[in-house]
């Protein structure tokens, strides 16, 4: 839904969000600690999309095999569904939120490059090639007031306790900028954005 939006929108050209048309998307390497947050505005609604990888949601990537790892993954996609209670608008938005869809996606064998907080690249203890997984959030906000939208409050970082910094793009009628929010300061200032 976010994607097709964009293109009826002639935004697409400048997004960050990847093809809806690739039926399998390769993962690639990425950061534990470290996820993507793309937010754009059209009309009355805010549309997110996260991408986070599995590590900062549920501690570990690899496919669940006990019982409590799978609760775990249980737990994490219904946190994930409360979008607004992890990414707040200003009060003054008056939003509510319209839909959420959350997903994993996985990855296994060793041809995909893994990396540790450090950047450098790391293994799976103890396992024969890498298990890479990733959550995938996509989230449709109604605002009364959109144009009021001056911050966002992360409350992600409450949730998680693994994740520790979201590159966040933002696209509004005013054009495209680039933030990044860490944990020690989960507050998007979008003055002037809007």
């Amino acid at each position: 839904m976010v994607r097709k939006i964009f293109v009826l929108s002639g935004v697409l050209a400048c997004m960050v969000f990847p093809a809806n048309a690739e039926e399998h998307r390769q993962l690639g390497a990425h950061v534990h600690g470290h996820g993507r947050l793309n937010i754009a505005i059209e009309d009355k609604t805010v549309f997110l999309e996260l991408e986070v990888p599995g590590a900062d949601i549920v501690g570990f990537e690899h496919e669940a095999a006990m019982p409590a790892q799978r609760a775990a993954i249980e737990k994490a996609k219904a946190d994930l569904t409360a979008g607004l209670s992890l990414f707040t608008p200003e009060a003054a938005t008056n939003c509510v939120q319209k839909s959420a869809k959350v997903s994993i996606e996985a990855e296994h064998g060793d041809e995909h490059e893994h990396h540790t907080e450090g950047g450098k690249p790391g293994a799976n203890e103890g396992e024969e090639g890498h298990h890479h997984s990733e959550f995938h959030a996509e989230y449709a906000f109604e605002c009364a007031s959109p144009s009021r939208l001056t911050s966002m409050t992360f409350d992600y970082f409450k949730a998680f306790p693994n994740a520790q910094e979201l590159d966040v793009s933002f696209i509004s009628p005013k054009g495209q900028s680039s933030y990044e929010v860490k944990r020690d300061k989960p507050r998007l200032d979008l003055t002037g954005m809007m």
